[in-house]
């Protein structure tokens, strides 16, 4: 099997204690190989993805029947948008756990899928209920999604209408929360509504989740402008402004020396046939003597 580079300060004692805790079941040489297998796509995921899921492939070549492992995968093959394996690898998770914690994300690999109307359906199911509050917050986003997916704007925004929407505390979902009612609002026309979510949402958003602020400017008219692009592009043609006339002045200095050169090439060239001339002069010269030569032979003769 091929195996991956791993940096040595990753142990594999990194990883969460329950996914540890699932590993012990595994031989110890293995498990820590798995463990730090599982560190490495924990830390590519999000800058990453495509390395995450090359090592989740190995992590799960080595442990398939652990449902850490086939979770993680799950997450790597999410993040590339393979979602039917994504889906199939969430669905295994859940068999050997019986946990309900990947109904969302499960009903999003349907959306992805083209199949926002089964995304529906999973939202009504009463796997919802078992949820925490998180996880229903995150299923009441995937619901809103496939409304927008089928066209049903109206929908969407009374999908995402909700207690966690209206509440003035902010939780880790928050700032995800007020971004997709105000993209909706936006999409439905709704533009001083949307303008004013953007802006709850950016003040929520401490950890950057969104570009809530970016959208908000954007509504605003406001343009960044990225002034050591222009100093850059400002010294290149200042540059370009100094360095065109040193050039043109080799050039011209090229050309002369060209010119100069061609001149004394003229010269021998001229020269070359001028000695050639008087050469061809005394040869002819000496052919005529050599032919009154012959006649006066031939007279004598």
């Amino acid at each position: 099997m091929k195996r991956l580079p791993i940096p040595d300060d990753v142990t594999g004692e990194e990883i969460d204690k329950d996914v540890r805790q699932e590993l012990l079941s595994l031989p110890k040489g293995l498990a820590e190989d798995v463990a730090r297998n599982l560190v490495m796509v924990a830390r590519l995921i999000d800058e990453d993805p495509e390395a995450a899921y090359g090592y989740s492939k190995v992590a799960l070549r080595l442990a398939s029947r652990v449902a850490a492992v086939r979770e993680a995968a799950g997450f790597a093959a999410y993040a590339n948008q393979k979602y039917s394996e994504a889906l199939g690898e969430f669905r295994a998770a859940r068999r050997m756990t019986g946990g309900v914690e990947l109904w969302p994300v499960m009903a999003d690999c349907e959306r992805g899928l083209g199949r926002p109307e089964k995304a529906l359906e999973m939202a009504g199911a009463p796997e919802v209920h078992k949820l925490d509050k998180a996880d229903q917050v995150e299923m009441r986003l995937v619901a809103a999604g496939a409304r927008r997916d089928m066209g049903q704007l109206d929908a969407a925004i009374v999908t995402l209408q909700s207690p966690e929407l209206a509440s003035n505390s902010v939780q880790p979902w928050t700032a995800r929360l007020r971004y997709a009612y105000a993209d909706a609002l936006l999409a439905a026309g709704r533009e001083s509504e949307a303008r004013e979510w953007f802006a709850k949402a950016a003040e929520s958003d401490k950890d950057g989740s969104t570009d809530a602020s970016d959208r908000l400017a954007e509504m605003d008219g406001v343009e960044f402008v990225d002034a050591l692009v222009e100093g850059d592009e400002s010294d290149e043609g200042a540059r370009g402004e100094t360095e065109a006339p040193v050039a043109a002045a080799e050039g011209d200095a090229a050309e002369d020396e060209a010119a100069d050169v061609d001149e004394d090439q003229v010269d021998v060239v001229r020269e070359v046939e001028e000695a050639g001339d008087e050469e061809a002069d005394d040869e002819d010269g000496d052919a005529h003597g050599d032919d009154k030569s012959v006649n006066d032979d031939g007279d004598k003769s």
